[in-house]
């Protein structure tokens, strides 16, 4: 199988599970974790008073409360367009457009962005492009808050022996995630793709960035970076 076919088809994938996933979003994911706010309310003190703000992989708006206060704009893209769909139905005056994290074209343009629960979902050769995206999108000196999602080393190569198994072009820390505490590669799984932390950070530093701060908690590697 085509490593480049079966990505693409992946982020098809992706795209009908959020959409899916889209009217009940709130109702199972719609609570801040305190590590998650603890970490925004530092990145929104970072930026100045009435920031224009990206929230990439906005998802249903979960965060836009934090970010609208104090008189802050903000622009939310997602390649899910149904939750955009249920964004829009919660904060109907807010802008918002379709957009994957490798498509993002913004130049120099936004005061911070956010990037919550969503690069797990991205491939490692996308990584240097989705970072660059960032770093092109923010001003000068701007801050960029992200998470990337962690689990432990023997799930990682467990999963990576099964995607070998089964002939799919895998590499080592991807996998797809089907029930609670395990992973198959199967139809229906939602893909992951696990970095080592050292090669989060190399990315963020060959993007340009400058790494502030960053710490790990449960499932979530928490980063606060600036553009050099």
């Amino acid at each position: 199988m085509d490593r480049s076919v079966w990505l693409k088809e992946i982020r098809r994938t992706l795209e009908a599970q959020e959409d899916l996933l889209a009217p009940s979003y709130d109702e199972q994911w719609g609570e801040l974790a305190p590590l998650h706010r603890q970490f925004f309310d530092r990145f929104l003190s970072l930026c100045p008073p009435q920031a224009y703000i990206l929230d990439a992989a906005c998802g249903t708006g979960k965060y836009w409360p934090l970010i609208l206060a104090g008189g802050r704009k903000l622009l939310g893209i997602d390649q899910s367009q149904g939750a955009l769909n249920r964004a829009r139905e919660k904060f109907p005056d807010i802008p918002s457009r379709k957009a994957g994290l490798q498509e993002m074209d913004f130049s120099q343009a936004f005061d911070g962005t956010s990037c919550m629960d969503a690069l797990e979902m991205i491939s490692p050769e996308d990584w240097p492009v989705v970072m660059g995206n960032f770093h092109r999108a923010l001003k000068p000196k701007s801050w960029f808050y992200f998470t990337v999602e962690v689990t432990t080393r023997q799930d990682i190569e467990a999963a990576f022996a099964e995607g070998k198994r089964m002939g799919l072009p895998v590499v080592y820390g991807e996998a797809e995630w089907l029930t609670e505490g395990g992973y198959h590669w199967a139809q229906g799984g939602c893909y992951h793709y696990y970095p080592e932390i050292e090669r989060v950070k190399g990315w963020v530093q060959e993007a340009g960035f400058q790494l502030s701060q960053d710490q790990a908690e449960g499932e979530y590697h928490h980063f606060l970076v600036r553009k050099a």
